[in-house]
């Protein structure tokens, strides 16, 4: 529980950097309340580290929305709900449950590089938090920058107003979004795709209906059976998934 607790504390005390690049441009985090430490170390004390740690639980399905794999997933499988035509089946419940579940796999190598390289040395006490907090950073921005485009980058670093930036040295306040911008272009690139063949099915049966003079009847009834069969025969949710997973860049 000790070390789960110390890995959320390191997922979402990032968002602490990100408040203070958006404010007055510093990269790192300053607290200057302190307990003295352990063993008179110049660190933040771990009452402090706590109530912050209890604060800033509320903001970590901000930190799943916005820095992880999550966006496309959930995005994608509410396009392939809406290309098969039942809108309510799935439910929510269970989009986002998959999402989830996806998105642990996908983040895991990742929280298992900041487990080994932030977390262990920090509850060793070789590093400081600053210095775990500063690991666990990287790790998180380097996955952002594999899926973001340089476009969006350069976006965000000219309405920001500043000026070519070195990889490493781009803050959160110009990643974050950017990241978020090629996640949703990413998904929905990939929605259009999955739309293709359950609209080839829609148009063939509308025009047969229309050829035999059936058009009082609703070709949404006749193809959306044909849409389930499709997608069960081609085993659609594991090639869906599977597309998934291999569309992120590690």
């Amino acid at each position: 529980m000790k070390r789960w607790l110390t890995i959320i504390f390191l997922l979402v005390l990032p968002l602490f950097a990100f408040a203070q690049d958006t404010g007055g441009g510093a990269t790192g985090v300053n607290l200057e309340l302190s307990l003295n430490g352990q063993d008179g170390v110049n660190d933040v004390g771990v009452g402090i580290q706590i109530v912050v740690l209890m604060t800033l639980l509320t903001l970590a399905p901000t930190i799943i929305l916005l820095m992880t794999s999550f966006v496309r997933i959930v995005i994608v499988l509410g396009f392939v709900r809406q290309a098969i035509g039942t809108p309510t089946a799935p439910p929510n419940q269970v989009i986002v449950g998959l999402a989830l579940i996806l998105t642990f796999f996908i983040m895991s190598p990742v929280w298992q590089r900041i487990n080994e390289q932030a977390v262990q040395p920090y509850q060793e006490e070789s590093i400081t938090s600053g210095e775990a907090l500063d690991i666990a950073t990287t790790e998180m921005k380097g996955f952002m920058l594999n899926q973001t485009r340089r476009e969006d980058i350069e976006f965000f670093l000219s309405i920001s107003q500043q000026g070519p930036t070195a990889v490493n040295d781009l803050p959160l306040s110009v990643v974050a979004p950017s990241f978020l911008l090629s996640e949703m272009r990413t998904a929905f690139q990939m929605g259009v795709i999955i739309f293709i063949p359950f609209l080839v099915i829609d148009f063939v049966v509308a025009s047969t209906l229309m050829s035999l003079g059936m058009m009082m009847m609703p070709p949404v009834m006749i193809s959306l059976p044909f849409k389930i069969l499709l997608f069960v025969l081609v085993d659609g949710w594991t090639l869906v998934l599977q597309g998934l997973v291999e569309s992120f860049n590690f």
